[in-house]
């Protein structure tokens, strides 16, 4: 990861609409009619049913699915006691992170109290609003207390993350790593050196799990926590033990484990030396660890380390637990969190790190075969399988301790059900990305005289999807690069009309005369293309010089797929090219085809482009479900358009009998699964998603795929080109730079895939 500067945190926080959420309606809201039904009078009837029975607010609000992230401030992240509203950029942080891996939504609520009876009494005020609510940044002891009143006053989940994420995760962390050198958990000596709240609830939750009481040795900023020690609170008084240690030194004398919740540096090697054999530490002061990992590895081969941080092995991120506690715990309606559920999370993370990991992870962090073992003890944050396996774990836990009011009774449809409400946009893009990096190629922009293009040039080359070739003026985009303050000291720069390529001009011209000689060219013409960026980074793409192109930034479709017909050709029998969107959604992505090449298709076009679209979806590993669309259902009105993608759809049936397609149909059947299945059975789509739209021209499937973009709020990633000789690939005019870096990688994964 690069390094990030305040400005950079600033400007993403500030840049656009200012914050990282908002609210967004889940209703129609264009008629009279929706406002009259969402407002007045319409809401009324919705009033008085919950008047009558209270949980009805479940079925007719969002309060099933909104968690208030509440704080006073007093314990940021980090930086202390700096203010309710100072820490507010935090709690919409954490808003962030609970709404994109387990969609829930989220107020952010900063209490400007830090008198705990008046925190508790403005928190329990406004719960009616939330079906559960996410503690955060406040001190310790405050915070036991706030904590405790508000289990006891409220019947939702009340979770404090500060103690508990923590404690989950690192509980999870202990389990599988006592396991691996092969401890009893009853036997273990356990040093927590800090005694705040994350501490606490850890040394709390180990002892639930199996750890003595008598083996756990606490420090605070005075030393053990021993029957000497005299003025300590309640909070501390628990973990009070009868021992000769004072000393952190002391304490770690043939100690199993060590847990750090404390300061950098406050452990050294000759501590680490004296640790029993296999010692398990997790140093994880916040953002430097009680040791350096350097130096913990380097004093103990035997070592098995964690920290908190994302750039050393076996992180301890509670984003691996609260968003799906949350989730199990509000989709059974549960009247808390409680222990069983907690310990539910901690059995449920351990045991996905025994089993294998999908490929998408191991790509994520660039390792050949993630696998058990004393680096990999917990899952990784960005593994897709912790959603499935957490939250119906918590969910389970819920209804087996008595707290679930709305249990679940088939398992296999929840658990589709939170594959369906999370979707994959994310994740797909996120996998072109992983495997672009795995095998980085050449790859050639032909307009880099540019910001946006110098800034997602920047970004490629940080995150090593490519190694680019920028064509242009050298010494006009050298200066850009100074001047806007770029690191990319080491990008290959090619000005296709200096002296220094002159032989490979002229080459390149020989090539391109000799293979459109026949088709009115002459070779002067051919050598003055070669001095167009455009044409010059195709031919060294068409001549093995380079892997892959994008271009298209600034110049108009037409004029870049020209000349790439010209250079390239097609890789097909048929001569056929078409263009592909990937429509990213809530509901998964779509593919929508042909949206940028084939003005008014016949059927033997719609015919290739289904194919080439098809073979295309199954590189993403998706199974291609395809509707080809039109104005008619089947016949029901007949016209050009709807006739050619009836003829479609007949010769895809009995040449591709294997392909999951049909039509024609309109729209709204194509994506309705329940409405097709009740109006056409006998489709050959059955109950399937479909996730592939050919349209029956070029107006319509442009229009589409701009609508869901501007409109719909879609994100979409195009325009893929299928058909094309070689990996040459346009982007949309006035593409932003996140866009330019997924094309790139779709270019890279493409030049991938062709080698």
């Amino acid at each position: 990861m690069s390094k990030i500067t305040r400005e950079d945190a600033l400007n993403y926080h500030s840049e656009g609409r200012p914050g990282k959420i908002e609210v967004i309606p889940t209703k129609s809201h264009s008629t009279q009619r929706d406002l009259a039904l969402a407002y007045s009078p319409g809401v009324a009837d919705p009033c008085l049913a919950i008047q009558d029975n209270p949980e009805d607010a479940y079925k007719y609000t969002a309060k099933g699915n909104l968690v208030a992230v509440m704080s006073n401030g007093t314990a940021v992240l980090g930086l202390g006691d700096i203010g309710a509203l100072q820490g507010k950029p935090v709690m919409e942080g954490k808003g962030l992170l609970f709404k994109i891996f387990a969609d829930i939504d989220v107020f952010d609520i900063e209490i400007d109290r830090k008198d705990i009876d008046k925190f508790v009494e403005v928190a329990s005020a406004i719960a009616p609003t939330f079906g559960g609510i996410n503690l955060e940044d406040i001190k310790a002891p405050e915070c036991f207390e706030i904590e405790e009143r508000l289990k006891k006053e409220l019947d939702i989940p009340v979770f404090h993350d500060d103690q508990h994420g923590t404690a989950i995760i690192s509980a999870a962390g202990l389990l599988n790593a006592r396991e691996l050198v092969n401890k009893k958990i009853d036997k273990l000596k356990v040093v927590v050196n800090g005694a705040g709240a994350s501490a606490i609830s850890c040394a709390r939750l180990y002892k639930s799990l199996g750890v003595k009481p008598e083996n756990v040795l606490m420090l605070d900023s005075r030393g053990v926590l021993n029957t000497r020690r005299t003025g300590l609170n309640k909070y501390k008084m628990e973990f009070v033990v009868e021992t000769d240690a004072n000393t952190l030194e002391e304490a770690m004398i043939d100690a199993d484990v060590f847990l750090g919740l404390s300061v950098a540096d406050v452990l050294t090697p000759e501590m680490l030396l004296s640790m029993n054999h296999d010692p398990i530490v997790f140093a994880m002061a916040n953002p430097n660890p009680e040791i350096a990992y350097e130096k913990a590895i380097g004093a103990r081969k035997d070592i098995i380390f964690a920290t908190g941080r994302s750039d050393y092995p076996n992180q301890v991120n509670n984003v691996l637990g609260f968003p799906f506690i949350f989730r199990g715990a509000m989709d059974v309606r549960a009247t808390g969190i409680n222990e069983e559920m907690k310990i539910a999370a901690v059995y449920a993370i351990a045991g996905l790190t025994k089993e294998d990991v999908p490929e998408v992870v191991n790509k994520a962090y660039k390792v050949e075969n993630l696998h058990f073992g004393r680096e990999y003890i917990i899952p990784k944050p960005l593994d897709p399988r912790l959603i499935f396996h957490v939250a119906p774990a918590v969910a389970k836990a819920a209804m087996d301790s008595g707290v679930a009011r709305n249990p679940i009774t088939d398992w296999d449809a929840y658990k589709e059900e939170l594959k369906e409400r999370m979707g994959i946009e994310n994740q797909l893009i996120h996998e072109v990305r992983v495997k672009a990096q795995q095998n980085p190629k050449r790859l050639v922009f032909s307009e880099a005289a540019n910001f946006t293009m110098l800034k997602a040039v920047q970004t490629i080359v940080q995150e090593k999807i490519a190694n680019p070739v920028l064509l242009g003026n050298k010494e006009q985009i050298s200066q850009m690069i100074e001047d806007y303050h770029l690191e990319m000291d080491s990008v290959e720069i090619i000005d296709q009309t200096n002296d220094e390529v002159k032989s490979l001009r002229e080459k390149y011209a020989q090539k391109l005369y000799k293979s459109r000689q026949r088709k009115g060219m002459n070779y002067e013409e051919a050598l003055q293309q070669m001095y167009l960026p455009n044409q010059f980074g195709m031919m060294m793409v068409n001549e093995g010089d380079a892997d892959a192109f994008l271009s298209g930034f600034s110049s108009k479709y037409a004029d870049v797929i020209r000349p790439a017909i010209q250079i390239a050709g097609t890789n097909n029998n048929h001569n056929h090219i078409a263009g592909m969107y990937i429509v990213h959604t809530k509901k998964g992505p779509y593919f929508f085809a042909d949206t940028t090449v084939n003005i008014q298709p016949g059927p033997r076009s719609l015919v290739h482009t289904a194919r080439m679209v098809a073979e295309q979806v199954e590189h993403f590993n998706i199974e291609p479900v395809i509707a080809v669309v039109s104005y008619s259902n089947f016949g029901a009105i007949k016209g050009a358009s709807s006739l050619r993608a009836k003829e479609a759809v007949e010769i895809l049936h009995k040449e591709n009998p294997d392909l999951i397609v049909d039509g024609e149909m309109q729209m709204n059947y194509a994506l309705n699964t329940d409405l097709r299945k009740q109006k056409f059975p006998f489709s050959k789509l059955g109950d399937k998603k479909v996730n592939t739209i050919i349209f029956p021209n070029l107006s319509s499937g442009n229009i589409a795929y701009k609508m869901m973009q501007e409109i719909g709020g879609a994100q979409v990633t195009g325009p893929i080109l299928l058909g094309i000789g070689k990996p040459i690939h346009i982007l949309q005019m006035e593409s932003d730079v996140r866009e330019i870096v997924d094309m790139a990688a779709f270019a890279v994964v493409d030049a991938q895939f062709r080698g």
